[in-house]
């Protein structure tokens, strides 16, 4: 595939994501989040949300599921994704939090504060939400959820690359301070050397003792 084949590509693919939203427009909502959080498999760190807004005409080339993209890639369209939407939110639940009210239960507080700290941003002005797969209760504004919708949703698949760098980033500086479990490499997953750090070394403050429960 050459250069210009693979940016006529990406561009009839963002034609296609913002679809969702178009129709949403043209049923007169005009601020609409999308909303998707990563971090509910790992063995250690917070799960993080995020919540953009995007302005209708967004054009930034290759946003998508965050899980399709290299690290690198990520980087740069979080960059361009927060230079250039409306407004974003960041929310997250710790490991302890995680522990006490589990992992769902934690990933929608999580969305929740996303959402409300990206609609501080436009004074309150969110109405609608569009999620990756789960629903919110009682969240008090229009809202859906759809399956995939980070593969489907422009906004939704912002959201996931706000939210994968933003908690990725996190877990590089608990590696410094926690360096035996590798988490600069499995962001807090359990791979190998994760697994082998505790074996060695023990659980560390950020470990979800609840999903631990059952190693030896």
């Amino acid at each position: 595939m050459t250069k210009q084949e693979r940016i006529e590509k990406q561009k009839q693919r963002l034609i296609e994501m913002k679809e969702p939203e178009a129709e949403l427009h043209a049923a007169g909502y005009s601020f609409i989040a999308g909303v998707d959080e990563v971090g509910r498999g790992p063995l250690a760190g917070p799960v993080v949300a995020a919540a953009v807004v995007l302005p209708e005409d967004f054009d930034v080339l290759g946003v998508d599921d965050s899980k399709k993209l290299s690290e690198k890639r990520r980087e740069e369209l979080y960059d361009q994704i927060i230079g250039n939407c409306l407004a974003y939110g960041i929310g997250m639940a710790d490991h302890k939090v995680i522990d006490d009210i589990n992992i769902l239960q934690a990933t929608k507080r999580a969305m929740r504060q996303a959402i409300e700290n990206c609609d501080k941003m436009l004074s309150g002005r969110i109405d609608y939400v569009l999620f990756d797969a789960v629903e919110i209760e009682g969240l008090g504004k229009p809202q859906q959820a759809i399956i995939k919708g980070d593969s489907k949703v422009l906004a939704i698949a912002a959201a996931s690359i706000v939210a994968k760098v933003t908690r990725d980033r996190m877990m590089v500086e608990y590696s410094k301070e926690y360096p035996w479990y590798a988490f600069e490499k499995n962001k807090g997953y359990g791979t190998a050397a994760h697994y082998e750090g505790i074996r060695e070394h023990g659980t560390c403050p950020i470990h979800r003792m609840t999903f631990l429960k059952n190693m030896k």
